[in-house]
């Protein structure tokens, strides 16, 4: 049976109980594992004096920190349903999805509060939009913003009495024992916003969430006292469980970025954590590369020198990857991306200088994995291949060779959507397979290969099956293109380009001059029937959700 995500933590924390295990980058706080699991038991306390009881629902929204971790592990070890909310919602949306969620108390950043506080009061005297909220306890530090109980608790302060009496010798390792046999409880409803429009509260259990950590320990192993920077939003299942969940039920000490994580950011971060694992869309090591990397390797003298035989070719090669290993700390041993499809040429010169590239897949409704591998098994082009505990059916008459949509059964896959029995029933098939929305093949060993979205799938004027993500990745890789999407309009195809203008390049003509040259080269390497009109410049950025997919239905 898969180990019980609890089962890795009660083995874990008395382990390493004197060690670090939360830090906020920048900030002041920090908890090692017997302090964590002393704000554990507070919590749990804050919890009962607040009338909250086991199965209630209790939400975070707030931005990544030390105590967004603190309150999540609270929650479900006391038995409580997690309501996660991203941060990046508007209060409206965020008020709405309190009440849909039922929830009983929330947890909130306090920038997310400044704005959320009067449309929380007007809530709570609009007998229509009401919410159950017991109370509303702030993320910074913990202290009662809002208590409908009147229970005169303000602060942990006030219950350290009580803390006291049930633990006259403070938390001791004997004392961390979470339960863990209850796989098939309600663990988690995350609401997460989607390229394709509203969100929708998906239902995880404990055994969705524990199969994703048995995965991830035995294909990325890691080891305690190792680190990693979190900097993926919490309340996407990607960074939650990638950069939380796994690496502290392994005894790894996480840095959370508490500022927005900008390049320069980063990069520091990086340099100073020197982090084991780096989780992230494929953007930013696609940026390195095509900067600071293809101008040098791309000349005609270094290929000779990056084929060269008496291993000179080695020699270069293994040279170019020490210099990106050092650009994200020196001592890396995975460098995991998700979300979206690598460039073609960076993971052919990625997986040339055997740099410790991961590509898997997934989706929020999987929590979240669905594929992946070790290094040694990697097949390019793949998103790796489908988890233990799960199964994959391609839904075409050849699996192998002819595209169609991913379906997936197992114990990864949500319970369902939240008050949503329509929507619950439309995404499985009849036998209990998941319909991802993805399209794709497989091969004989169950690798994954995705072709695209069946949603932005485009059906030529002559009944071809045309994928823009297939055209949009060339059309990437051109000069001046930062990102694009291609649409349909009117029976066309167009391209939308925000160009890069930011990137070290030198024009010798217009931006739109150089636009019209990328048309003619994109279609020579197009089938007639996928082949592009017209290229549209756009002023700024596409908009995207929190794993930078971008909202294609907002450019339709």
């Amino acid at each position: 049976m898969t180990k019980h995500l609890f089962t890795y933590y009660n083995e874990i924390f008395p382990k390493m109980w004197d060690k670090d295990a939360l830090t906020d980058y920048n900030g002041t706080t920090n908890y090692t594992f017997a302090q964590l699991a002393a704000q554990i038991e507070r919590l749990h306390i804050l919890f009962e004096q607040l009338g909250i009881k086991s199965g209630d629902k209790i939400a975070i929204c707030g931005r990544n920190c030390s105590n967004w971790a603190v309150a999540y592990l609270a929650i479900a070890s006391y038995g409580g349903v997690i309501v996660s909310i991203l941060h990046d919602f508007n209060s409206e949306d965020i008020v709405g999805l309190l009440k849909h969620s039922d929830s009983k108390m929330l947890f909130v950043g306090p920038y997310i509060w400044k704005s959320l506080e009067s449309k929380i009061n007007e809530a709570q005297n609009d007998t229509e939009q009401q919410t159950m909220l017991n109370a509303i306890v702030s993320i910074a530090d913990f202290t009662v913003l809002y208590d409908k109980t009147q229970s005169g608790v303000g602060s942990l302060a006030d219950i350290e009495t009580f803390y006291s009496q049930r633990f006259p010798e403070g938390v001791q390792k004997t004392d961390v024992h979470y339960r863990d046999d209850n796989y098939d409880d309600l663990m988690l409803i995350n609401y997460t916003s989607g390229s394709m429009g509203a969100p929708k509260g998906v239902m995880l259990s404990y055994r969705s969430l524990s199969g994703n950590l048995y995965s991830g320990h035995r294909y990325l192993p890691n080891k305690p006292g190792q680190r990693l920077v979190s900097m993926l939003p919490l309340a996407h299942m990607f960074g939650q469980l990638a950069e939380f969940l796994f690496p502290l039920s392994g005894g790894c000490h996480i840095y959370f970025l508490v500022q927005t994580p900008t390049p320069s950011l980063l990069m520091r971060a990086f340099a100073e954590v020197k982090p084991y694992m780096i989780v992230t869309v494929p953007l930013i090591i696609e940026k390195i590369c095509k900067r600071q990397v293809f101008p040098i390797t791309n000349k005609a003298f270094f290929q000779k020198l990056w084929n060269a035989p008496l291993g000179i070719g080695a020699f270069i090669r293994n040279k170019v990857k020490n210099k990106i290993l050092k650009a994200f700390g020196g001592r890396l041993k995975y460098f995991i991306v998700g979300g979206a499809g690598i460039n073609e040429d960076v993971e052919r010169l990625l997986l040339d200088i055997h740099f410790p590239l991961c590509v898997g897949y997934g989706m929020t409704e999987c929590g979240p994995l669905i594929g992946g591998s070790t290094l040694q098994e990697f097949v390019a082009r793949s998103s790796g291949h489908i988890l233990p505990g799960n199964e994959i059916r391609i839904d075409s008459a050849d699996p192998y060779n002819e595209v169609g949509e991913i379906l997936i059964r197992g114990e990864h896959v949500m319970m369902g959507y939240y008050k949503n029995e329509k929507a619950t029933k439309e995404a499985f098939t009849e036998d209990g397979f998941l319909r991802t929305g993805d399209l794709g093949i497989i091969d004989q060993q169950n690798n994954i290969f995705i072709k695209g979205r069946c949603k932005n799938m485009i059906l030529g004027a002559s009944g071809q099956n045309i994928y823009p993500e297939d055209i949009e990745n060339k059309l990437n890789d051109m000069e001046g293109v930062a990102e694009s999407i291609v649409v349909e309009r009117k029976g066309k195809l167009v391209a939308l380009v925000f160009p890069d203008m930011k990137g070290e390049l030198t024009f010798s003509q217009s931006i739109s001059e150089l636009m019209r040259e990328n048309l003619e080269r994109l279609n020579r390497l197009l089938p007639k029937y996928s082949q592009v009109t017209s290229i549209e410049l756009q002023d700024k950025e596409f908009e995207k959700t929190p794993k930078k997919s971008i909202k294609r239905f907002l450019y339709k």
